[in-house]
């Protein structure tokens, strides 16, 4: 059932926009109306902070509590557990327009609801929902997620952080990094080793919170774009945690992990869509406003091809978007459904991103524009959650093997 939260804010009208967003009328209506709040939002709430939030690399704790309140932070989660109850479709296009607005936002909420409730919704028990999710539903508190570490990279199972049992305690020592939101999260989804003779397989998940004894975060990570959102390591030195503490199985935590990031990719193939289309919307602003040779430069062909291409990469990406959404809504296999739509919507943001600071020339070299700031919150989206190398890998490897059956 649809909340009430997201459907309550806007009296819905036919959709006449004149931005097209791929075939968005032929969705059901809860979803245009969904689409309409979040942009309202982002045009009101998120897109006039963006370029302070950059400068001054603050979190936007209050628009995230905002987010929260119209039911973002937790918009797939099932009602009973304080969710807004919404599918991934609904995600994909939420996750779009709040990034368009504020990446930063929005990859804090991709995170929180892919990485962080998602994977307690489905692996954890009973008794861990009751105690992780209240709480954490309404944007006040986030959870992070904790898989890479300084020598492993996109080698997700080679985790030298390890997590030993000791009578009903488990005991966490190692160190990971690059983890979005480190500084503000409440809780952790962590993935350490419990037996290194099994590699990969010996690798299970813990929620971990972060007042914990024995956890502590390394220096905030000065970053080229998403720069109101921390980036740091979590140490580990005899950490202590509850021994029910462990999410599903022994051993299952490189599953877990690899089922998280397929959910994830798709908020992250939102997100770079945001950005996107955020740059196609500045460029077309700009050539009909900028004049030279005596008329707007939107009437030179030469930006009409640059428009155009954009156009279509955002309009293509975004289709693939909502294909994995639809797969993962269906209870479909999407692995490289999802990993198609991470690929093709993190390069066009930065293909978008780099086309509009060409067509706004010196003025998308500066800082007064918002051009620059895209193209460096798009890069990250090329490389977190899975590199774009690793994606191609991905997809390879399953269509190999449907063509090969």
């Amino acid at each position: 059932m649809y909340c009430a939260k997201i459907i309550s804010r806007i009296s819905f009208k036919p959709w006449t926009s004149r931005r097209s967003i791929a075939c968005l009328a032929a969705l059901p209506e809860t979803h245009q109306m969904l689409q309409k709040t979040c942009r309202d939002f982002a045009d009101a709430e998120l897109i006039p902070i963006a370029a302070k939030v950059d400068r001054e690399q603050f979190y936007p704790a209050e628009q995230v509590a905002m987010a929260g309140d119209l039911g973002l932070m937790s918009i797939v989660l099932d009602e009973k557990y304080g969710g807004t109850g919404l599918d991934y479709q609904a995600y994909a296009i939420a996750m779009e327009e709040i990034s368009r607005g504020s990446p930063v936002v929005g990859g804090t909420m991709s995170i929180h609801n892919s990485l962080y409730l998602g994977l307690l919704e489905k692996y954890g028990t009973e008794d861990q929902k009751q105690r992780f999710i209240p709480g954490y539903t309404d944007g006040r508190k986030i959870g992070c997620f904790a898989l890479s570490e300084p020598g492993n990279g996109s080698d997700a199972g080679a985790a030298s952080t390890t997590a030993t049992l000791k009578g009903d305690r488990w005991v966490l020592n190692g160190t990971k990094c690059w983890i979005s939101g480190g500084y503000e999260a409440g809780n952790a989804i962590v993935f350490a080793t419990t037996d290194k003779s099994l590699k990969h397989k010996g690798i299970s998940t813990f929620v971990v919170p972060m007042d914990s004894k024995g956890i502590s975060r390394g220096k905030k990570e000065d970053k080229m774009g998403l720069r109101g959102s921390s980036t740091c390591q979590l140490i580990f030195e005899d950490c202590e945690i509850p021994k029910d503490n462990l999410l599903g199985q022994p051993g299952y935590g490189f599953k877990i992990a690899m089922q998280g990031l397929d959910t994830g990719r798709i908020g992250i193939a939102g997100q770079a869509l945001g950005i996107a289309q955020a740059s196609l919307e500045c460029a077309v602003d700009y050539a009909n406003k900028r004049v030279a040779f005596g008329k707007p430069i939107s009437k030179l062909q030469a930006i009409q091809m640059k428009i155009a291409d954009m156009s279509l990469r955002v309009e293509s990406a975004r289709l693939l978007t909502w294909r994995a959404a639809w797969l993962k809504d269906n209870k479909k296999p999407f692995t490289k459904e999802a990993a198609q739509a991470k690929l093709a919507a993190s390069e066009t943001a930065t293909f978008c991103a780099h086309q509009c600071i060409q067509i706004l020339g010196g003025m998308g070299y500066v800082s007064d524009m918002p051009a620059e700031r895209y193209y460096r919150d798009a890069r990250i989206t090329e490389i977190y959650e899975g590199t774009s190398e690793i994606q191609r890998l991905v997809i390879a490897g399953q269509v190999i093997k449907e063509l090969s059956s």
